[in-house]
Formats: C-alpha cells, sequence, structure tokens
C-alpha cells in the first residue's frame, strides 16, 4: 500500500485560484487531492462586488462559511439573512444556497467542507448568465 505524504503546510502565494460550478473564485487551501489530509478541504471564495453566486447545492458535503471580509446577503434555504465579518454560517447537505456581496467590497469566505469540495457533488439549480 503507497502511503501519502501530507503537505502539513501550503504558502498562501503558491494557492493558484480557479472559478467553481457556483461562480466564485476558489483557492484551495487545503485538499486531499492536493495536500493528503484525508476528511475535509478549507478554501477561501471571493465574491465581488454587487455579484453573487449561482444557486447551488451539494448532496455530500456539509458546508461551513466564515464571513472575513465585506457584508453580504445569504440564502440558505428558503431562509435570506445578512452577513458581515465574524458571522459563521453551517449549510448542510442538500440545502439550496447563494451568497451576494453587498456594497462596494468583494466578499471574502473561508470555506470548510466536510467530505472535502468536488466539482461532481456540486448541482446548479439555475442557469448561469
Amino acid at each position: 500500500m503507497s502511503q501519502i505524504t501530507v503537505k502539513h503546510h501550503q504558502p498562501y502565494s503558491h494557492v493558484q485560484p480557479y472559478v467553481t460550478k457556483d461562480g466564485s473564485v476558489i483557492r484551495e487551501l487545503m485538499h486531499p487531492n492536493l495536500h493528503g489530509n484525508q476528511q475535509q478541504s478549507l478554501a477561501e471564495a471571493r465574491i465581488p462586488a454587487n455579484q453573487r453566486t449561482l444557486l447551488h447545492r451539494h448532496h455530500q458535503t456539509e458546508e461551513l462559511y466564515y464571513i472575513f471580509l465585506g457584508h453580504g446577503l445569504m440564502r440558505l434555504g428558503e431562509q435570506e439573512f445578512r452577513v458581515k465579518v465574524g458571522d459563521t454560517i453551517c449549510i448542510p447537505p442538500g440545502t439550496a444556497h447563494c451568497i451576494t456581496a453587498l456594497g462596494d467590497t468583494e466578499l471574502v469566505i473561508l470555506c470548510a467542507c466536510s467530505p472535502a469540495y468536488t466539482h461532481t457533488d456540486t448541482e446548479l439549480l439555475e442557469d448561469e448568465a
């Protein structure tokens, strides 16, 4: 059995951003496919000012959002509520959600996923703009 080497330290400057299915710009700060950890992923998501992610859900993954910069409007199932720096949101598996960056500042979110994020677990619930 081969053993995966766990990369315990990931310099931010080495992390390349990419766009997820929901339209947010993501940096995988720690992910099993890249670093060898096993149970979860941690990413930074950036939503430009006055834009939002597409409405979507994850069938397997539970997400935790921590608002790091900016403020926004969170849709979680049938609820909508404002979020700001310091707020944490739990998104249960199967729950439709999206988030809008309000104002002139981008919205920056730390997003923890368990199990780790995959594109295949993401179902878009609206067409891309």
